[in-house]
């Protein structure tokens, strides 16, 4: 019979390069083994693989794989009294707490007291190991146990890829939303479903690098105006033909610097006898159009409703 091998005693740089010889899965499951295994790897982090995160609150499924996908593993969250069903679980250490942990095909089903306390802690143990990004699922904007999850990563300066949230203007969303607006710097694509309360108006504070709103009646001029995202698209705005010409003209002066694309779909925008820089919607279709300075220019397309531009620099 051989013995076991000792791991841990192995020179750290060469037990760093075993780290990162392992996949993902095995990587994860080797860090539940032992709280000194666990910290080692941890050590081990900025030598670790880049992954992206995606949590999917309505599955109860945190989701862990590289860019090209080849790499991938599944920890599925549930309550702590289905493993009553279930006798194959074995008992481990994650983030600090004692968890039931079942390993499957694809990854491993772990048992927690509660769904919110089991995404927060085993994203927090995921991020102690890996050099992660942070995407969510679309459905997983109405849950609000999801908030504490967002409002951790966000306190610890982790990058989102994508983030898609729906408010509903109740005060614990509208608290939600104030803890995280300052930081929405670290959020490549941001997508907000919709905002149910009208008299909620969401203030930004920080703005992610692309914005998708899909019932955009709240988002005022002002707010565009304010924008600094590289892409923005409005649907169901209440934007008319007289704000885009103000828009526009903001663009011809050097306003919008980050600005690559943007589309507006709104019922006010109309062909009528209001012009957008001297000219009726239609007239717009297909114009090719300057910054005042030369340094960029931006394709027009229009149809009744919508607007979109196309931007690159000269």
């Amino acid at each position: 019979m051989s013995s076991p091998f000792p791991l841990l005693r192995l020179p750290r740089l060469v037990l760093f390069d075993v780290f990162k010889s392992l996949s993902i899965g095995e990587k994860i499951k080797l860090s539940f083994c032992s709280k000194k295994v666990s910290t080692q790897i941890n050590n081990a982090r900025l030598y670790s693989q880049k992954v992206n995160v995606q949590l999917n609150c309505l599955r109860q499924k945190i989701s862990v794989y590289t860019e090209n996908y080849k790499n991938s593993f599944e920890i599925s969250i549930y309550s702590d009294s289905w493993r009553s069903h279930n006798s194959n679980t074995d008992q481990f250490s994650i983030a600090c707490c004692t968890a039931r942990v079942i390993s499957i095909s694809k990854g491993v089903q772990i048992c927690w007291k509660n769904h919110q306390e089991g995404f927060l802690y085993v994203t927090q143990h995921l991020l102690k190991m890996f050099q992660c990004t942070i995407s969510t699922k679309s459905h997983c904007y109405g849950s609000d146990f999801f908030h504490p999850t967002i409002s951790m990563l966000f306190d610890r300066q982790v990058e989102f890829k994508r983030l898609t949230i729906c408010l509903n203007g109740s005060k614990d969303q509208s608290l939600f939303w104030n803890q995280i607006s300052s930081n929405f710097g670290l959020v490549e694509y941001f997508r907000i479903e919709s905002v149910a309360d009208p008299a909620f108006i969401p203030v930004f504070n920080s703005w992610p690098q692309k914005i998708y709103i899909i019932r955009s009646d709240w988002f005022t001029l002002e707010s565009l105006l304010a924008c600094t995202c590289t892409t923005i698209t409005l649907w169901d705005s209440l934007l008319g033909t007289k704000d885009l010409d103000v828009i526009l003209r903001k663009w011809k002066a050097g306003g919008f610097a980050n600005l690559e694309w943007m589309k507006i779909q709104s019922r006010n925008i109309e062909n009528n006898e209001t012009t957008i820089l001297g000219m009726n919607l239609m007239e717009l279709r297909g114009m090719v159009i300057q910054t005042d300075d030369g340094s960029k220019k931006a394709t027009i397309n229009t149809d009744y409703g919508r607007i979109e531009m196309s931007v690159i620099s000269i």
